[in-house]
């Protein structure tokens, strides 16, 4: 499974996405276009598919793509099964786009360390800033009836 997914999100990242529009606050995700992307843009209820590699400010990789097989990662944008920030730093994202994004602890896990269910070793620690490397790869639409 993907060490990124959060089960016990209550905030949508919509309203995590409203919540960071306000003057920096040091709640908010930092991003950086590496390369503009041309195709189909990600927006809230559309499933994208992503390749990633997630670390540590030190540099210490935790999650990537190559460690799945070099598979994209696939979700709807806007679901409760991600962290907010990640959410957040590819919500208008267009497909070839590259971008990297520093999602500081409150829009990751807070104060709560990420370990290896077999080990019990800390992989995030608590009040961890963490950086994802993304590609969108590519984006099917939400469906009509799920559109507001």
């Amino acid at each position: 499974t993907y060490k990124f997914m959060s089960g016990d999100s209550t905030k949508s990242a919509t309203a995590q996405q409203n919540a960071t529009s306000t003057p920096a606050t040091g709640d908010q995700v930092q991003a950086q276009e590496v390369k503009v992307g041309t195709g189909t843009e990600a927006t809230p209820g559309s499933e994208v598919s992503v390749m990633y590699v997630g670390k540590l400010t030190d540099g210490t990789v935790f999650d990537s793509s190559a460690a799945h097989d070099n598979k994209p990662l696939t979700f709807v944008l806007g679901s409760q099964d991600m962290i907010p920030g990640f959410q957040i730093g590819v919500n208008g994202m267009k497909v070839g786009g590259q971008r990297v994004m520093a999602v500081p602890p409150t829009l990751a896990y807070g104060d709560k360390p990420v370990t290896n269910p077999q080990t019990g070793a800390v992989i995030i620690p608590a009040n961890s800033t963490i950086v994802f490397e993304v590609e969108l790869v590519s984006v099917k639409p939400a469906p009509a009836s799920a559109a507001k």
